[in-house]
């Protein structure tokens, strides 16, 4: 009977410890990526090292927002993905943690944080894309520059995220900025004369190409590198890169601060930079920093002109320069 008592003893620590492992190999992650793509990486790294993640959704201003909110009882310990200017946000509130991954030694300097806060995963130019059939129906020219986009004829043909849940948009308003050699008030001037022609302000940065792409508008702002997406799937849209310059995004990660699962989030930040991983990102049409080849049409930032951006200062003021884009341009 002893004997019994003592197998059974036995197999219930065995029990107990086997599911406690198991719970300790699971994390919940705030995912600012492409669906479609965050869970092609998620389902790679969960086959390959059987940790699993639970993971949200979300836009680069939602997340912030919801890590902020959680910042007392965080919920979440990895933000993955979306604009670096929103991970520079999250850095200077306090919300994430620095981490040094082993695999971000290839990653260049500037796309990676300094104090090893934030790491970039890959960079986009923003764009236009226009439908040229929806074009050709309004008899309208496509638009080849930022001025362009300000004229009367096309009221109501532009559409844009909104910067208040869009870090895409964001990017728009700091972009302008540099535009204007930091002139402030020249660029809100010129997101006033903007704000005439627009159609939607949505709440995704990657929603105005798919309504381009379907004739919902003729003309949207958004990354190239959804765009070269539609244009592989055989929507009559184009891009064209804005002649003075553009702004781009460095998609990055953070650990969150406080996380209840940060030892097991710092494997999947390890795997989302391996050359696996980069493979996966770069079959997306995303210009990836690992050593990967690129697919047809994507543009690194190399081959676009793009403005002097500074994206610590970006970070620094995103909260004040989207109040004056609120009270400005969307409130007028």
């Amino acid at each position: 009977m002893k004997i019994k008592y003592s197998l059974l003893g036995l197999l219930v620590i065995v029990l107990v410890l086997s599911l406690t492992s198991f719970a300790a190999e699971r994390l919940t992650a705030y995912v600012s990526m492409d669906e479609e793509v965050a869970r092609s990486l998620i389902n790679a790294f969960e086959k390959e090292t059987k940790i699993r993640v639970d993971w949200v959704r979300l836009s680069t201003g939602e997340a912030v927002a919801r890590i902020e909110a959680e910042k007392n009882n965080p919920q979440a310990s990895l933000f993955l993905g979306g604009v670096g200017l929103n991970h520079i946000e999250a850095k200077n509130k306090g919300l994430t943690t620095p981490y040094v991954s082993p695999n971000a030694k290839d990653v260049p300097a500037q796309f990676k944080d300094k104090d090893h806060y934030w790491c970039g995963l890959y960079a986009g130019p923003l764009c236009f894309v226009y439908n040229l059939e929806r074009l050709k129906e309004l008899n309208l020219p496509a638009p080849k520059s930022w001025a362009d986009l300000t004229k009367p004829i096309y009221k109501g043909h532009v559409q844009m995220a909104s910067p208040q849940t869009s870090g895409t948009s964001y990017n728009v308003i700091t972009t302008m900025i540099y535009v204007f050699n930091r002139d402030e008030d020249l660029a809100f001037n010129y997101l006033k004369e903007l704000n005439k022609n627009i159609n939607q302000y949505t709440k995704s940065g990657s929603a105005p190409g798919r309504a381009a792409a379907i004739g919902e508008t003729p003309i949207a702002l958004g990354y190239s590198h959804d765009q070269v997406k539609l244009i592989d799937q055989g929507y009559p849209l184009e891009i064209a890169f804005p002649s003075e310059g553009t702004g781009y995004e460095v998609a990055s990660m953070s650990l969150v601060k406080g996380g209840p699962q940060l030892k097991t989030a710092q494997k999947l930040y390890d795997w989302v930079l391996s050359e696996k991983a980069g493979k996966i990102l770069a079959s997306y049409y995303l210009a990836v920093f690992a050593d990967v080849p690129l697919k047809k049409g994507v543009k690194p930032l190399s081959e676009v002109k793009v403005v002097d951006q500074d994206d610590v200062w970006g970070g620094a003021n995103k909260e004040r320069l989207i109040d004056r884009w609120q009270n400005e341009v969307y409130g007028k």
